[in-house]
């Protein structure tokens, strides 16, 4: 099995862009567990109280964006929304100030757009890392894939659907 590395390994080594698709509606990530059981009972964050919410992963984003960087970030959701989604859109303004651009396309408006079976994050149209999850939302593995042609056809199908996304600022739950 080939060797993954780690997202902020490959966003240090990214030039122009990085662009991450997310097509679940639940995802079960251990790490998240606690956060999203306290948000379901009412916890919220204040977006500018940086030191309660602001993480690593947030710091490497902001470095990626610092350097020129382009972050931007598909969902593709179901409507009406998951418990999960509106989490997600809660915390998204922490993504929003790390530096992500953050768009939302409803499955109503994707039907004759083809996306790869797994979500990905595509580093500057050179690397894919595939994020595997069982039904649950369960976190698998991730894969790498630096095939031309699956590159090409993760690029054509972010491109399609980023077009036809709405902002986060413009997109309620």
């Amino acid at each position: 099995m080939q060797s993954v590395p780690p997202f902020s390994e490959l966003l240090a080594s990214c030039r122009t862009s990085a662009v991450h698709l997310e097509m679940r509606d639940v995802y079960g990530v251990v790490e998240e567990d606690k956060d999203f059981a306290a948000w379901k009972n009412g916890r919220t964050y204040d977006i500018d109280d940086q030191s309660s919410w602001w993480n690593d992963f947030h710091q490497t984003v902001a470095d990626g964006v610092a350097r020129g960087v382009a972050v931007r970030r598909l969902r593709v959701i179901s409507e009406p929304v998951s418990d999960y989604i509106r989490y997600e859109h809660s915390c998204t303004p922490q993504n929003l100030a790390a530096g992500e651009d953050v768009r939302w396309l409803p499955r109503r408006l994707a039907s004759d757009l083809l996306f790869p079976g797994n979500d990905f994050w595509l580093f500057d149209e050179q690397a894919v890392k595939f994020g595997l999850f069982t039904g649950e939302g369960r976190f698998v593995r991730h894969e790498m894939s630096y095939e031309p042609t699956v590159i090409k056809q993760c690029a054509s199908a972010v491109d399609a659907a980023w077009e036809r996304a709405i902002p986060h600022a413009e997109f309620q739950v």
